[in-house]
């Protein structure tokens, strides 16, 4: 297919500081013969792109300068490699942003998200905040046609969250999530949906408290409080069946884990900026605890769960994604993350085809 430019809109990192750099005149991405050129038409604006926007040590050991950043997306396919098979112009799709080797132990036993060489989109490869993105077919999910571009945009941290809560178990059972930002409060929905008997929260922000109990959170505790009393007693004094960790931060991991009961199982998404000390007697092995890492999203069994929950109309995200802004106004979108007034940002972008 000839596409109607030659170059396109991008937002790069150029330099190894503060701040995203808007490029009118990037090269269009080239694809190989298993790749598909996706025009995209909303991307959205995750807490790794804010790390990258406001250059943490993290992202600075990490990410490429020069890169195009963003990985969450939708768009429409225009333009496949000859080797692709499946995919067609004109679909729409999004696509997981973790592409697998496909050679190591962990790609050939079903377990491609955690990849000993991943790449990643817009960290290690050219991102998604541009007018076309390439990404490898196998990595391509087809959006149904009854799933909004505003939802269809955010599957990545949905995964995530879907991922943590089915990886737990937590159907019939007390479930503690610490941590409500945007995954966090993507998890008490989805918790909810799951069948969670009760879902207890803490936070330091009291309005995202009060949005996860408008979310379904029956019980939502000021995390700098000394709340892990109040949780037992919420859970008949035996403490939270389910441990869903969401922040990262030391406090709320020991916290999380001294009020888990016995037996317990502790799903840990968040990412602690540095070593966390913390009694692993007294809190994991005497407890009995099962403790899961939560990497990504299980290609594709999450995306299967992602779209029948979507579809089951039992999700309600509506309160989560609060902003849709133009692709150019992405300094706003920054702002409204950094000054928390914006909880999930989705980007509109300009179709070159108009």
């Amino acid at each position: 297919m000839d596409l109607p430019a030659s170059s396109m809109l991008a937002i790069k990192k150029t330099e190894a500081a503060p701040g995203l750099t808007w490029q009118p005149d990037t090269e269009i991405p080239t694809y190989g013969p298993r790749d598909v050129l996706v025009r995209v038409t909303h991307a959205g604006i995750c807490g790794t792109d804010r790390h990258i926007y406001e250059w943490d040590a993290w992202s600075a050991s990490r990410v490429k300068i020069g890169i195009t950043t963003g990985h969450e997306f939708v768009g429409i396919v225009e333009a496949v490699g000859d080797a692709v098979t499946r995919t067609r112009l004109g679909d729409r799709v999004s696509a997981e942003g973790h592409i697998g080797c496909g050679h190591c132990q962990p790609c050939r036993t079903g377990n491609g998200h955690i990849c000993e060489s991943v790449d990643i989109l817009g960290i290690d490869c050219n991102g998604c905040f541009a007018q076309w993105v390439s990404v490898p077919e196998e990595n391509i999910w087809p959006v149904h046609p009854d799933i909004p571009d505003r939802l269809a945009a955010v599957f990545d941290p949905l995964g995530n969250a879907v991922h943590t809560v089915m990886a737990a178990g937590v159907s019939g059972k007390s479930v503690l999530i610490t941590g409500v930002g945007i995954i966090g409060l993507m998890a008490v929905t989805v918790a909810k949906a799951a069948g969670a008997a009760r879902i207890l929260v803490t936070d330091v922000d009291p309005k995202r408290l009060e949005l996860a109990r408008e979310l379904g959170a029956n019980e939502a505790f000021d995390a700098t409080s000394n709340w892990v009393p109040e949780a037992r007693k919420a859970t008949h004094q035996r403490g939270p069946d389910v441990l869903l960790e969401m922040s990262g931060h030391p406090a709320a991991i020991k916290s999380g884990f001294r009020s888990l009961r016995n037996g317990g199982t502790a799903a840990l998404l968040g990412l602690p900026a540095k070593d966390v000390s913390f009694n692993l007697a007294e809190e994991i092995i005497f407890k009995g605890a099962k403790v899961l890492g939560i990497n990504g999203r299980l290609m594709f069994e999450t995306w299967y769960q992602m779209e029948n929950f979507l579809l089951s109309g039992r999700l309600d995200l509506d309160q989560v994604v609060t902003h849709e802004i133009e692709m150019e106004d992405f300094e706003k979108g920054f702002q409204l993350m950094q000054s928390g007034e914006g909880i999930k940002i989705v980007m509109r972008m300009p179709n070159p085809n108009e």
